[in-house]
């Protein structure tokens, strides 16, 4: 759940990225260094390593389909188009609340929107010290008719939605250590009882399954917790004993919690009847996920069918993606906003373009299956210079007041887009649900081929204040037929989503140049297939891998069978071949065996430790490897048995280093340079 007021983002971000090491995007938008000053640049989309069908664009439906459920008409259908409807953000994907609520005695204290309705009905007179009255099999104790705003939104979009997503902010107060759902006194220490862990399972599957039957609609995924293992959610309260702070719903649940939960959580679906599967852990920031995920035993990730993970920190977006790979699960960026601006504005393009940026850089890094806004729709009077900022914010892509009225009109209550939104437009239009991302080498760009696999598409983000010459280098497909072209769909501050006169391919290259500050798709039509060449990793040829941060090349140790880093170039026992054997789902997730070129022995993972072993038809999943790519000609190496990369221990760089193995951690000694070295 976004955390709104833009000095609490920067501060969380700032720290994030302190302890990560890596830059965020809450302030000004600056492009990457590494394309600041590039006036020309080559971009080459290459479907040899293509992930799998991606599933769409998301939002979660709080608070803005809280506060705007009840709006006249006139009012949420122009919200509606623009989140759902084709000529707007055209999502596919909805997360649904399931509102915790506080007990009937407790004053309003929640921001607008954000005071999310309970499933449960408590006995009249029950106070904020009733505590152990809900049975979830007493038909009496639920709300059947809960929620009515945010499910006013259920059926005006389900014809749109192709996944939807359940999820908790907190649990009812009744289950929590305060008693409040914004948080503990500690906003450090476990919130849920531990007690109530079960009947909060069966909360949320009921709720899921009364939410499934009353509108018609099945729901795929449940996460049970958001950004839990943070000091974010807490509760302070006044002289009079009522809450004066924590103004949205929040829990904070450990590690060793969440391995109660998801078990929990996944039986009680399966006694609620309903088809929905577990999804976790909604964790604030990839680095957290990591300490969340890496300590979960393997009979607690066996009951998770989709990964989450947020990015309102960057640090460590791969390292997410190769424990996806290596547990075979399907993994979602399911929430991340932002502000990439000094001050409210509608025409500024520095938040479109930092927005543009972070969903390439979460596509490149992260690999995910779908990409989920937190909430498009932010609240204009919060937003603007005064609110909750002096200067105001950009957070949302749409910005309406969350106060309306019964009387108010679209006069009355304008409804606006800033840049973001216009940007956004250019991959939520052109990168459908069933197109493939594949690798890109351009740190600006990120590339899909179309679903029916005669086509491809290309987005451009040129942050820099001067034109950019983009050429696109099609090689990598097997065919470009005779008349292919490429049509530019331009985003700037000269006009939104303006589409240019298609483009010829020559030569397998097509050539345009970007406006300033602008972010361009690039439409493709005529590419098909995979070039012969294209991969950069093949059956037959021979290879050196180089270690990034050692700058030395995986080798097998002299008389022994265990792996070091030397230099020797040249040597045969730093050669390898591999052989890819599993090519059923995407060619980013195959698995593959690496043999020594000296003397056919496989690299494999026994007791923890890589060794080369000798080759035979038992392979085994710690003798198959996975290979990870952002694109930039550096690999990772996933251990199917272990979940574990391939790494130079220590970070140590001498002659004879030994290599291990280590779990993901986005480090440079994890990060293989593949050369080509076949005679």
């Amino acid at each position: 759940m976004a955390r709104l007021t833009r000095r609490r983002f920067i501060a969380v971000a700032t720290a994030t990225a302190a302890a990560a090491g890596t830059q965020i995007s809450a302030a000004p938008f600056l492009a990457p260094a590494a394309a600041a000053d590039a006036a020309t640049v080559t971009v080459t989309p290459d479907p040899s390593y293509r992930q799998d069908r991606f599933e769409g664009w998301g939002t979660s439906l709080v608070w803005f389909a809280n506060a705007t459920g009840h709006y006249p008409d006139e009012i949420r259908e122009r919200i509606a188009d623009l989140v759902f409807g084709r000529d707007g953000l055209a999502l596919n994907i909805a997360r649904y609340n399931i509102g915790g609520g506080n007990a009937p005695d407790v004053p309003d204290y929640l921001r607008a929107g954000g005071a999310v309705e309970g499933w449960w009905k408590a006995p009249e007179g029950t106070t904020r010290s009733d505590t152990d009255w809900w049975d979830p099999d007493d038909a009496d104790h639920w709300n059947e008719d809960a929620d009515a705003t945010q499910r006013w939104w259920v059926d005006r979009i389900k014809k749109d939605i192709t996944h939807w997503e359940t999820f908790s902010n907190s649990p009812p107060y009744f289950m929590t250590v305060s008693g409040y759902v914004s948080g503990g006194f500690d906003a450090s220490k476990d919130q849920l009882k531990e007690a109530s862990v079960d009947d909060f399972a069966a909360y949320l599957a009921g709720a899921t399954r009364r939410l499934e039957k009353a509108h018609g609609i099945k729901v795929k995924t449940v996460d049970p917790c958001n950004e839990p293992n943070t000091s974010y959610w807490g509760t302070q309260l006044g002289a009079d004993g009522n809450p004066t702070g924590g103004r949205q719903e929040g829990c904070h649940i450990g590690p060793g919690l969440q391995q109660k939960i998801v078990p929990a959580l996944d039986a009680a679906l399966r006694r609620a009847r309903t088809g929905a599967a577990v999804s976790a852990m909604d964790e604030t920031n990839p680095t957290t996920f990591v300490t969340n995920w890496t300590s979960y035993p393997a009979d607690v990730k066996r009951h998770v069918a989709q990964m989450n993970v947020h990015t309102y920190g960057t640090g460590g977006r791969t390292s997410v993606r190769d424990l996806a790979k290596a547990d075979g699960k399907p993994l979602w960026m399911s929430e991340v906003e932002g502000d990439w601006g000094d001050g409210q504005s509608f025409t500024d393009m520095r938040p479109g373009l930092g927005l543009a940026q972070h969903i390439v850089d979460d596509l490149r890094e992260l690999e995910p299956s779908a990409w989920v806004f937190w909430q498009p729709v932010e609240d204009w009077d919060n937003m603007k210079p005064g609110g909750e900022s002096a200067k105001g914010g950009n957070w949302g892509e749409i910005q309406v007041s969350f106060s309306a009225g019964p009387d108010d009109t679209l006069e009355t209550c304008p409804v606006y887009t800033n840049t973001k939104f216009d940007t956004a437009r250019n991959f939520t239009h052109y990168i459908r649900p069933g197109d493939c991302l594949v690798k890109v080498d351009d740190t600006n760009s990120t590339a899909a081929v179309t679903r029916g696999g005669n086509g491809a598409t290309v987005v451009h983000v040129n942050g820099t204040t001067g034109t950019r010459t983009v050429t696109l280098d099609l090689s990598r497909f097997a065919a470009v037929r005779r008349g292919a072209t490429v049509t530019p769909v331009v985003t700037s501050a000269d006009g939104k989503l303006a589409e240019q006169p298609p483009v010829a391919v020559t030569g397998r290259t097509a050539t345009f140049t970007v406006p300033a500050q602008s972010v361009t798709t690039f439409v493709i039509k005529g590419v098909s297939g995979v070039a012969r060449d294209a991969a950069t990793l093949r059956r037959g040829r021979s290879y050196e891998l180089t270690g990034v941060q050692s700058g030395r090349d995986l080798t097998v140790a002299d008389g022994a069978d265990t792996l070091v880093i030397g230099s020797g170039t040249g040597a045969a026992g730093q050669r390898w071949r591999l052989a890819r054997i599993s090519g059923d789902g995407p060619a980013s997730r195959d698995r593959h065996v690496f043999t020594s070129a000296a003397d056919g022995r496989r690299l494999a993972v026994r007791d923890g430790v890589p060794v080369v072993e000798p080759d035979t038809d038992d392979r085994d999943a710690a003798a198959q490897w996975i290979l990870s790519t952002t694109g930039d000609g550096t690999y990772t190496f996933v251990n199917a048995g272990t979940g574990r990369l391939l790494e130079v221990g220590g970070q140590a760089t001498h002659e004879g280093a030994p290599v291990g193995t280590w779990q993901p951690n986005s480090g440079a000694n994890q990060r293989w340079r593949v050369t080509d070295v076949t005679p």
